[in-house]
């Protein structure tokens, strides 16, 4: 048990880097409680925890790297690694993509309005694509530390509880970001929100005074 948690840490914090990533890229615009804050606030939420996360995955695929030198495991032979890497770049390119034409201003409206849903589609799935290197991960690490993985160990048992639990995770991010009423709601819906708020707010303590 031990020696599957020890040879497992270096991937797990690529795992959680990744997870950490994608679920800033998508949730921070589909909470109900941030829609009230600025879209430019927003914008600059989710690009710095996307530059956190992205560093973090970096960090951690050199020390995986490293870890495979040092034992003496091959690099990148696997569907796993071959996944894992092209996530990190296409994650790459989307975020430096990001800056370039949503956090900046010099892009014009047009090609904002155009790429953007590239730009979420993109995400959604890179997203997906990390969900799927985590699960293949824990399956190619279960196999080689357990050569009875066939006999259902304990051991095996919870890691493939944790991979359902992943897999259930994952698809609840998808079904927010999929469903129309989780949407960060038009600029000008949100003034005209707020505005009525007020109104009635200020309707209400008038009320009380009267």
């Amino acid at each position: 048990r031990g020696q599957l948690w020890q040879g497992r840490s270096s991937g797990d914090f690529e795992e959680r880097a990744w997870q950490e990533a994608a679920l800033g890229s998508i949730i921070v615009y589909r909470l109900p409680w941030t829609w009230k804050c600025s879209k430019l606030l927003m914008k600059f939420i989710h690009a710095g925890l996307n530059t956190i996360a992205m560093i973090l995955a970096i960090v951690s695929m050199v020390a995986v790297f490293e870890y495979h030198n040092a034992r003496n495991i091959p690099n990148m032979y696997s569907l796993h690694s071959w996944i894992g890497l092209t996530a990190v770049i296409f994650y790459s390119l989307q975020l430096f993509l990001g800056f370039a034409v949503f956090l900046l201003p010099f892009a014009p409206v047009p090609l904002r309005a155009a790429l953007l849903p590239i730009h979420v589609y993109s995400g959604l799935t890179i997203f997906a694509t990390v969900i799927a290197t985590a699960l293949m991960g824990i399956t190619e690490k279960l196999i080689f530390s357990f050569p009875a993985y066939s006999a259902s160990p304990p051991e095996a048992t919870f890691v493939n509880c944790l991979g359902l639990l992943l897999v259930i995770f994952g698809a609840l991010i998808l079904w927010m970001a999929s469903r129309p009423h989780w949407k960060r709601p038009p600029e000008e819906n949100l003034l005209r929100s707020m505005g009525f708020e007020v109104i009635q707010q200020f309707a209400e303590l008038h009320h009380k005074n009267a």
